[in-house]
């Protein structure tokens, strides 16, 4: 089955007292919009985003979250989570964004985009839930979604294929790179051979692996 966009969702300025920002503002409610979108080197146009610091930017730009993924969390917790529900830029259908090799490339609709990094779970994830231990919940079930490159800017709708045009060979997934930056560190040397995961991710990680004396 070919995957898809399910939809595009653009964040709208929510103020909370658990928003992560100094400002106490986030782009965390993401809502879907009819039309395609313009994606961006820097980001998705019209998407606002509260803590600069950790969200958007040519690393992550782009963030997308699995459809089904979303299915077992509605399951779990007894409630329906819309599209944009966990902050998502793109809702996918029939994409396997855990099991997305980093550096592999995707085109979609116009723009051509390149997985590199998986989301980290914060306080202000669970308090837009409401969902007080879900920053565990979320770690243990290692269903992270995926941060995207933009290397080909351009538009993309709901219903667009989505196309992996080249992946490669090291086979590092994202779900590998979370379990490995979470619960499993003993995976940590393998992050390594992704040449494509980000610097600032690359350093980290060889922090973590050097000897302590």
């Amino acid at each position: 089955m070919t995957g898809r966009v399910a939809a595009v969702n653009i964040g709208v300025v929510t103020e909370a007292e658990w928003a992560g920002d100094p400002s106490g503002r986030s782009g965390i409610d993401k809502r879907p919009v009819d039309g395609p979108v313009s994606l961006l080197t820097e980001g998705v146009a019209g998407d606002f985003i509260g803590e600069r610091a950790v969200h958007g930017g040519p690393d992550k730009a782009v963030y997308a979250y699995a459809e089904e993924d979303a299915a077992w969390w509605a399951a779990e917790i007894g409630r329906s989570i819309r599209p944009g529900g966990f902050g998502e830029n793109l809702t996918t259908y029939a994409v396997d964004v855990t099991g997305a090799v980093v550096g592999e490339q995707w085109a979609v609709g116009t723009a051509l985009l390149q997985v590199t990094v998986p989301r980290t779970p914060c306080t202000t994830f669970a308090g837009f839930w409401g969902v007080p231990d879900l920053i565990r919940r979320f770690t243990v079930r290692a269903t992270p979604g995926a941060y995207l490159r933009v290397l080909r800017e351009g538009e993309v709708g709901a219903g667009d294929p989505v196309e992996v045009v080249e992946r490669p060979a090291h086979g590092v997934t994202i779900g590998e790179v979370f379990r490995a930056m979470t619960m499993e560190p003993e995976l940590l040397p393998r992050l390594l051979d992704a040449e494509d995961l980000p610097d600032k991710l690359r350093d980290k990680v060889r922090r973590r692996l050097a000897p302590r004396g």
